[in-house]
């Protein structure tokens, strides 16, 4: 399942550190990060539930970037 969602993050490199640290997220097959459009892609692995996961992801990018926003 592939979902995406509206962030708010205020530079290039912490979208890109954002992205690395919400790949390593169990339950994330893939994550990608735009810092151009705001937005950002995750692909679940099967079986797993996105709106859990996605709060692990919240909290990886906030320990990244706390200022980042997120709208799930």
């Amino acid at each position: 399942m592939k979902k995406t969602y509206k962030i708010e993050v205020d530079c290039a490199n912490c979208a890109n550190l954002m992205e690395r640290a919400a790949c390593k997220i169990n339950g994330v097959d893939k994550a990608v990060v735009n810092f151009m459009t705001q937005k950002m892609t995750v692909e679940f692995k099967d079986g797993s539930e996105p709106n859990g996961v996605m709060d692990d992801v919240v909290k990886a990018c906030k320990r990244v970037e706390p200022d980042c926003e997120i709208y799930l």
